[in-house]
């Protein structure tokens, strides 16, 4: 049985659908199969088309047709017609079915779809569980697909035997289920967070192999999402504690030549030629019964029919029919499908039973060029596999997938382990096996060259056999180098597929089978780049302190030192991606080890001046609690690691000194040089070869240029900078995290409709996410409500300020009386002030700057200051003046913030022309909501306008 990927319609959906749509509620319900008929009536096919379509007869036809004219009461076959295109229509808005499109019809089953369809209804987590060969796929699609119309959420299917690590198991359902990495935390939580609120039906497949994987991601799910079932076939159950077993039996024989297993031989025979004498049933029956009704072997036998002929399969089974020594987990129906496979491969010749066995060890489909390089060897000559692929394809015993790609093959899961064995008997295991290492690691290479724009496709059709190769050779002592490179090419392709998890886990395997203590460390530093670039913070350092180690055993003294040094400065650079904080002691001896391994290098000594400049800007040093006296002292030692830096002449290194100098920068209030540093860091980067660290450095600067940008009053490059995040490969699919600055610069800009639709992007990204608390995207969250508030939209910002609070895991510093500064007051007070509540907005921003400093040098600053000038001036505060003066040598520079405070000063003074003028230096800005409250302020008729054109609500004026 082979299929492809595809949607399947659920002709129980369409059934319900016809018999309720504009219809009575008394109207009689429509049959599964008359459903079929309908659907195929609204293809125009004929009577005679729809019985060789469903293999019935054309008076059953003329009955169904009959039948729905009658229940759907309508007039005649045109308008049946009709009706089932308006249901295809509907169907087509449902959510997505993923489930394989079967080649080949489903044949009995009544009871077992019904049993197993009713088990799903009423059990969290179903297991169909049978021999190899039972059917227990076609089982589970026939009855995921009716069960599609229960499911709001969709069905998708996940077809495990690819997978050969269990640890691989929850990226198998991330993949089919379309779920992306998710920075800060592992595939497996990544799933959970997706489904947590989903109403889905999953469809685990050939789950036997990966039990280990598969139990223990099964347990979490059915716990952590509710309203998600699962349905595995497997054959052992799965062990968990939602699990309902579902034994799936062989096809019935009851009934003798009108049995199950005879319709399914002889639709199965009818498809490769012609259909048996219909006196043939009685014989065909006796077959069946021989092969224990096991769904394989009888279409392995129907495949065989057209050239033996019912006399030529009797005698095969009779003389060549063998029990192999399954072992004692084996039970007799598999040893039914093994002696099929026995009888098959006996009928073949030596050089095609060759090709089988040895084109087993490919798990994904092949072409015949790779079965030639891999298989070809005697006593098969490569010349001849392409004939000899063919032979097995016409025998069932591969399946065929035909494209523009070209044609490729594929042998089914139990034939696969049926050629291992023979593998293994004939003694070419360990050579077939290193020939598709081989394979693999050219392969490998091309990919990691670039050389081929669709290398994702490439990747993609071959990553399972890089996959299954890996495995077999890291068990392989002889081995032991290739594993090592094609672990290393796995983490490279993984890594720029955006396949992060993965990625780590191959660098850190690569690590463990290198040869070379060096070759290790370098492992070790990729997989800590990937680490930073999924936000874990513990990995990173855990990653440096290993990549020291290693570095160490190698002898290489600087290159430990730079790396015990960097371990350090990831815990204060990215310390709120940590779940757990080194102490400032592990810090110190991490610090002082560094130090003696460092020597004169200049690479190691700017590694170490980093940390040490990091130590004192943040979590381990002083400037927290006594700013005044630390701050020179901070920006001197930032300078010092900035210089040794640049001697190195590695951008990178550079970029991280640089990170180092704009944290000092703005400690000390310096918000436009941390900004020109910040761009620094981008155009530094901009050249830079992709590696993890480049990266993960390249997204960080971005965020810091957009950040500084906003602090500065440049809209338009914080929407540069901004977009580029969002835009990011490894951001585009974690809405929250790509679109958090670019919300923020579109909030200040008073582009609503650009904000509406970034916030649904967050919001469904940061729920997608599991609702993570990040005080890092509050502001993002902030400026939605903000927006809202602008809008009068009092539900919808209430709304935003509930997710704020959820996402402000840490309290802001020197919060005063409960009432933040930063950007929460600065949001507010926009949002009070344009409704005319002056008072409410001064109170907003009542703390001075210092008292709050923290937060609101780094952006906020220059708009919260102007912010309470304006507040000042409105609400008749009498140091309105004294205010305007401080934000104005504050402000001096930031063209949306100075034309904020020369407003505030116009509207004090009654200045009506200089008000009206700073209109226009809030357009040449970009911030076209200060412009069109300027105009409302100075009480143009085109303010009201100007505010209706943006999406916001009409502005109170004092």
């Amino acid at each position: 049985m082979t299929a492809s990927p595809g949607r399947v319609r659920s002709t129980s959906v369409l059934a319900t659908e016809a018999a309720t749509d504009n219809e009575p509620m008394s109207s009689p319900a429509v049959s599964a199969r008359e459903a079929e008929v309908l659907a195929l009536l609204g293809e125009h096919l004929s009577n005679a088309e729809i019985g060789a379509r469903l293999f019935i007869s054309v008076r059953t036809v003329e009955s169904h047709v009959s039948s729905l004219l009658r229940k759907l009461e309508l007039p005649d076959r045109r308008a049946l017609s009709r009706r089932a295109a308006e249901l295809a229509r509907a169907e087509r808005t449902r959510p997505a079915v993923a489930l394989p499109a079967p080649l080949t019809t489903f044949v009995g089953r009544i009871w077992e779809r019904a049993g197993l369809g009713e088990a799903v209804k009423t059990h969290r987590q179903v297991t169909a569980v049978g021999p190899g060969g039972v059917g227990k796929t076609r089982l589970a699609l026939a009855v995921a697909a009716e069960a599609a119309g229960d499911f709001a959420d969709g069905v998708w299917f996940v077809d495990l035997v690819p997978i050969t690590d269990p640890a691989r198991v929850g990226a198998a359902v991330a993949a089919a289920v379309g779920i992306g990495e998710q920075p800060g935390r592992g595939i497996d939580d990544a799933v959970l967070a997706a489904l947590a609120e989903r109403q889905a039906l999953l469809v685990l497949d050939n789950c036997e192999h990966v039990r280990d994987g598969v139990a223990p991601l099964l347990e979490r799910l059915l716990a952590a999402c509710p309203r998600v079932r699962v349905l595995a076939t497997s054959r052992a159950r799965l062990v968990v504690p939602f699990e309902r077993v579902f034994p799936v039996p062989p096809l019935s024989l009851a009934g003798g030549g009108e049995s199950e297993a005879v319709a399914l031989f002889m639709d199965r025979a009818a498809a490769v030629a012609f259909a048996p004498d219909p006196a043939a049933p009685d014989r065909i029956a006796e077959i069946c019964e021989r092969l224990d009704g096991m769904a394989l072997a009888i279409e392995l036998a129907a495949a065989r029919w057209p050239t033996l002929g019912l006399d030529g399969l009797t005698a095969g089974l009779s003389d060549q029919l063998r029990i192999l020594a399954g072992g004692p987990r084996a039970d007799d129906r598999h040893r039914s499908v093994r002696a099929v496979l026995d009888w098959s491969h006996d009928l073949l010749e030596p050089a095609d039973r060759a090709l089988l066995r040895r084109v087993s060890v490919f798990v994904a489909p092949f072409t015949t060029e790779s079965a030639a390089e891999v298989a070809g060897f005697a006593p098969l000559a490569p010349a001849a596999v392409t004939d000899a692929l063919a032979r097995l394809a016409e025998q069932s015993l591969l399946a065929v997938t035909m494209s523009a790609a070209g044609t490729r093959y594929q042998a089914l899961e139990t034939i696969r382990q049926y050629g291992t064995e023979r593998l293994t008997e004939a003694g070419e295991l360990a050579e077939v096996r290193s020939r598709h290492l081989g394979w693999c690691l050219a392969g490998a290479a091309l990919l990691t060259g670039g050389v081929r724009a669709d290398w994702r496709a490439r990747f993609d059709a071959v990553a399972d056999d890089l996959r299954a190769a890996l495995t077999w050779a890291a068990d392989h002592e002889e081995q032991r180098a290739g594993a090592y490179q094609i672990a290393v090419n796995l983490a490279e392709l993984t890594f720029n597929r955006n396949l992060l998890g993965e990625a780590q886990l191959r660098y850190e395997q690569a690590a463990a089978l290198a040869a070379d203590p060096a070759a290790a460390a370098a492992a070790l530093r990729h997989a800590a780049g990937v680490a930073g670039c999924r936000m874990l913070g513990d990995d990173m350092y855990r990653l440096h302190r290993a990549a020291g180690e290693a570095a160490r055993r190698a002898g290489d003294a600087a290159g430990a030192a730079g790396d015990l040094a960097t371990a350090v400065t990831t815990a204060y650079r990215f310390s709120g991606a940590f779940t757990r904080l080194p102490s400032a002691q592990d810090a110190t001896a991490l610090l002082a080890a560094a130090q003696e391994l460092a020597g004169d290098d200049p690479a190691a000594l700017a590694a170490l001046a980093v940390a040490e400049a990091g130590v004192l800007a943040d979590v381990f040093g002083g400037i927290q609690s006594s700013p005044d006296t630390d701050v020179p002292y901070a920006l001197a030692s930032a300078q010092r690691a900035v210089d040794l830096a640049e001697r190195t002449g590695d951008p990178l290194a550079e970029t991280v000194a640089l990170d180092a100098f704009t944290a000092a920068q703005s400690w000390a209030g310096d918000t436009f040089g941390t900004a020109t540093t910040a761009r620094r860091r981008v155009a530094l980067l901009s050249s830079v070869p992709v590696t993890p660290a480049s990266t993960h450095e390249l997204i960080d600067a971005l965020v810091s240029a957009t950040e500084t940008s906003l602090g500065v009053g440049d809209l338009a490059g914080a929407r540069r900078w901004g977009s580029q995040l969002a835009e990011h490969p490894l951001l585009a699919e974690v809405g929250h995290q790509a679109v958090r600055w670019l919300l923020v610069a579109d909030a200040f800009a008073g582009d609503v409709p650009a904000v509406l639709a970034g916030g649904a992007r967050f919001l469904d990204g940061w729920r997608r996410n599991g609702r993570q608390p990040s005080s890092g995207l509050a502001p993002a969250a902030a400026a939605v409500a903000m927006v809202h508030g602008l809008r009068a939209d009092g539900s919808a910002r209430a709304e935003w300020l509930a997710v704020v609070d959820d996402l402000r895991a840490l309290p802001e510093l020197a919060r005063p009386a409960g009432n933040p500064g930063g950007y929460a007051a600065t949001f507010d007070a926009m949002v009070l002030l344009h409704h005319g509540d002056a008072a409410a907005a001064l109170e907003r921003v009542a703390p001075e700057p210092e008292e709050v400093w923290k937060w609101v040098t780094w952006i906020w600053l220059h708009w919260y200051v102007a912010l309470r000038a304006e507040a000042a001036v409105l609400a008749g505060h009498p140091a309105a003046r004294d205010r305007i003066a401080a934000a104005r040598a504050t402000v001096a520079g930031n063209p949306v913030a100075s034309a904020q405070v020369d407003r505030a000063e116009a509207l004090l003074d009654g200045d009506l022309p200089r008000l009206l003028a700073t209109a226009d230096a809030f357009d040449a800005a970009g911030c076209r909501y200060q412009w069109a409250r300027t105009l409302a302020l100075a009480g143009s008729e085109l303010g009201a306008a100007a505010l209706a054109g943006l999406g916001v609500a009409p502005m109170a004026v004092r």
